[in-house]
């Protein structure tokens, strides 16, 4: 199935989570999801196996959604310590 066609009309907005490791951010992103976008579960979100063994976010993940005025771009960020590499790059593509 084909993805829908972005619609350039709404602002885009590139936000993300950030944090500490096990605070919420991955469940933030699946809820925020859940309300405004094509819901995405907890591991749909940390797909690799390795984030799946583990239990952490170990790479950046991309999702979108919209809401009645804008068009969102959001980045879940690792927060464990030995990732900080990979959250500078996720935390690099957001909005201010």
């Amino acid at each position: 199935m084909a993805k829908e066609k972005f619609d350039r009309s709404k602002p885009h907005c590139n936000i993300g989570t950030i944090g500490h490791v096990d605070h919420g951010k991955t469940t933030l992103t699946a809820a925020i999801t859940k309300q405004f976008g094509e819901f995405k579960d907890y591991d749909q979100i940390d797909a690799a196996p390795e984030e799946k063994a583990r239990g952490i976010t170990i790479s950046t993940a991309h999702v979108e959604y919209e809401t009645d005025a804008r068009h969102y771009a959001h980045v879940d960020c690792p927060g464990h310590a030995d990732y900080v590499k990979n959250m500078i790059t996720g935390a690099a593509q957001m909005d201010g």
